[in-house]
């Protein structure tokens, strides 16, 4: 298969707006649209035709990794189009691609349906603020946005770090230096302790992956500097619980104290397809309030879903809420609703009793406070 096929491929992706492109022996390429994985309708992919494929697009360092140690990610840029971000690796002895379109355009925090109060979260001086959820749910594009608003308004000096760079960001009002790991710097924690001494107003940790990271990105929390950072967590009081729990027991004191001084905000979200296409993005919002911050500090997280649901007045909302709006404003079907949910047996209920026209006054007041987050 000429190198050529790959830039027919990587045209319909962007023409058609997908997310991946997968590419495996065996069969046609796949891609995933609004969620489903639909085959191109092309040749079935032989062995020859994925190893040209893969070298056609990957960098010599890295085809010497998935020598090695069997799989290798890298970023690129197909002209000026897109970027994307692969995955490639071994199955079965033969090459596999996974290739995700990251978009050359930054979205706002309206068209993304954010909350309002993000806003003025990540304009504080200091502070932890997190972006939550598992892999696929928006989390880099959430987290693009954000940057690419500081660096229009505000005079900053940001860093970010990353596996692999996704967004390119160029200097706009704030000075930006992205550091890519395996390439400029060697590990997230090595990074984000040299980026400490770069004169930086915020750094972003593309992922807090271990005890050495949560740990430096906290403490540069603290310091007078804001961080933002990702974790795999599905809502914010899950989070919370992450965090403390990659320390030793002997920690836990300690570590809750200093996030319950850092921690600004926590937004946990999930992508879901939304009628008739396209995908739309569910959040859980918590701001962390004196109150709130006296929950972490006592190690009462259990706590922390009841004031979500009582604070909306602070912009906060739980994911549930989130999710039901969504499909009581006919979004998003019912099936991927209770999907995401963290109480699927609760929303279960909900939406049946709403079929029946049940809606207590309890739950009335609460819709009528949200309808305000659903205008993605």
């Amino acid at each position: 298969m000429p190198a050529i096929q790959i830039d027919k491929l990587l045209q319909t992706v962007i023409r058609e707006k997908v997310s991946d492109l997968h590419i495996t022996t065996g069969q046609p390429p796949v891609v995933r649209m609004g969620g489903h994985m639909v085959r191109l309708e092309t040749k079935s992919l032989e062995p020859e035709d994925t190893v040209g494929l893969m070298k056609s697009i990957t960098p010599e360092r890295n085809q010497q990794e998935l020598q090695e140690s069997g799989g290798t990610d890298f970023g690129f840029a197909f002209g000026d189009q897109a970027r994307f971000r692969v995955a490639v690796f071994k199955q079965r002895g033969q090459v596999g691609m996974v290739l995700r379109r990251v978009p050359n355009e930054f979205l706002t925090f309206e068209q993304l349906g954010l909350p309002p109060i993000c806003k003025d979260l990540i304009q504080r001086p200091r502070g932890l603020f997190l972006v939550t959820g598992p892999t696929g749910s928006g989390k880099t594009t959430t987290l693009a946005s954000m940057m690419n608003w500081l660096n229009e308004n505000i005079e900053h000096h940001i860093i970010t770090l990353e596996d692999p760079i996704e967004y390119y960001h160029d200097h706009k009002k704030s000075t930006f230096n992205q550091r890519e790991i395996g390439v400029d710097c060697p590990s997230f924690a090595e990074a984000l302790r040299r980026a400490l001494r770069m004169d930086p107003d915020v750094i972003l940790v593309g992922e807090m992956r271990d005890l050495e990271t949560i740990e430096s990105a906290i403490t540069a929390a603290e310091t007078g500097h804001v961080v933002f950072g990702t974790l795999h967590t599905q809502s914010a009081q899950g989070t919370v619980d992450r965090i403390v729990d990659v320390f030793p027991t002997n920690q836990q004191e300690q570590i809750r104290t200093q996030l319950a001084n850092s921690i600004l905000g926590i937004v946990s979200q999930a992508l879901l397809p939304r009628i008739p296409k396209g995908m739309v993005a569910a959040y859980e919002m918590l701001v962390v309030t004196p109150a709130i911050s006296n929950l972490i500090r006592e190690g009462k997280t259990f706590r922390i879903n009841s004031s979500i649901q009582t604070g909306k007045k602070y912009g906060m909302q739980l994911l549930d809420d989130c999710l039901f709006n969504l499909w009581k404003d006919g979004i998003v079907e019912e099936g991927p609703v209770i999907g995401k949910s963290n109480n699927p047996g609760e929303l279960r209920v909900r939406i049946e009793r709403a079929k029946k026209g049940l809606m207590d006054e309890e739950i009335d007041e609460e819709d009528e406070d949200e309808d305000e987050w659903d205008d993605d």
